[in-house]
């Protein structure tokens, strides 16, 4: 299977504050980076699905990634 990197915008609600966020992931397809962003946030913030809103997923080129841990696996 090949592996392509996904730049993933939204936003999620912690308390009454809403929190921006961006995050890269290498992933098969889009679904899985949903799935992934809805496990990572919901255990490490305590937070339902329903307080995490997906703005964009969109592919990106190696060259265009700017998280160090996900440029370190390329």
């Amino acid at each position: 299977m090949i592996t392509k990197i996904y730049r993933v915008k939204g936003t999620f609600v912690m308390g009454d504050e809403y929190h921006k966020f961006v995050k890269e992931y290498k992933a098969t397809c889009e679904a899985d980076i949903e799935e992934k962003i809805y496990e990572r946030f919901g255990s490490k913030h305590a937070i339902n699905r329903n307080q995490i809103s997906i703005e964009s997923i969109e592919e990106i080129a190696p060259e265009d990634v700017q998280d160090p841990i996900v440029k370190e696996i390329l």
